[in-house]
């Protein structure tokens, strides 16, 4: 008798500690968690379920091109799937991760979701900065999930978003370093989508006339936002899309050395 309620306690204690570790670590990941994006090749398939899928869109938003010591305004969006809770984790190849949006948090290097949070409108975006510490080629990666707030994986889905490569350029054009900056840049404008207006951002390396004009996908012109000489150096134009349709948009930079085009999202 001793020995059967001995090997009873121990199947009940070993079912205790189990218990614990199951509901904390699940608890733990309801906060959130680290380590799921393409930096280290993990997904949200161990919470989530299944792999990533199409049925999921996610976005790195922001500028393509940033000064050293710079900090720029970047944003995660997600779309698709269930679209009733969300959840994401952002890491970086280089340089510093602060969390704007109240639903974000740093763990170690990293950003994570706080809880999982509500979509609105069929959207979740969370809001981030990014500050480069060295100058070249830096890369943001980020997972993002979308959930139908059943507190079990089934019906859960995910995806990863493409890499987000930002050229870190340096400190724009003290008398130091401005035969080093010797290349045109055309950001991508930010935010993107974007509901009216949103900023482009340019650099020159010499006193040029430039334009950047708008078109639709079509090609047809629709906006001329700069026709002018501009200095050496770093500038930034807005756009209102208030007038215009919900859509892609083409802005296209154009000097006597240089032209490059951008896609744009318009969605009121």
């Amino acid at each position: 008798m001793l020995s059967r309620n001995l090997k009873a306690e121990q199947l009940l204690f070993s079912f205790f500690i189990m218990s614990f570790f199951f509901f904390n670590t699940n608890y733990a990941r309801q906060n959130g968690i680290t380590g799921r994006t393409k930096k280290f090749n993990a997904g949200c398939n161990d919470c989530h379920g299944a792999n990533a899928t199409t049925s999921v869109t996610v976005m790195i938003m922001g500028p393509d091109t940033i000064e050293v010591n710079q900090t720029a305004n970047y944003s995660v969006m997600i779309m698709g799937g269930p679209a009733i809770k969300g959840g994401t984790n952002i890491a970086v190849s280089n340089g510093t991760l602060t969390g704007i949006s109240a639903s974000l948090k740093k763990v170690s290097d990293e950003l994570t979701h706080v809880s999982p949070t509500s979509f609105s409108g069929g959207m979740l975006e969370f809001q981030f900065t990014y500050k480069a510490t060295t100058t070249g080629t830096q890369t943001v990666f980020a997972t993002g999930n979308s959930v139908n707030g059943n507190g079990q994986s089934s019906g859960d889905q995910w995806n990863w978003a493409p890499n987000k490569t930002i050229t870190v350029i340096p400190l724009a054009f003290s008398e130091d370093n401005i035969s080093s900056a010797k290349t045109f840049f055309l950001s991508q404008n930010y935010p993107n989508p974007f509901n009216p207006v949103t900023t482009i951002r340019y650099t020159i390396h010499e006193p040029q006339f430039t334009t950047i004009r708008v078109l639709d996908i079509l090609g047809t012109e629709v906006a001329t936002l700069v026709k002018e000489n501009n200095d050496i150096g770093t500038h930034t134009v807005r756009f209102d899309g208030n007038s215009l349709s919900n859509g892609t948009y083409v802005y296209e930079l154009t000097t006597k050395d240089f032209s490059e085009r951008k896609k744009m999202i318009l969605l009121k």
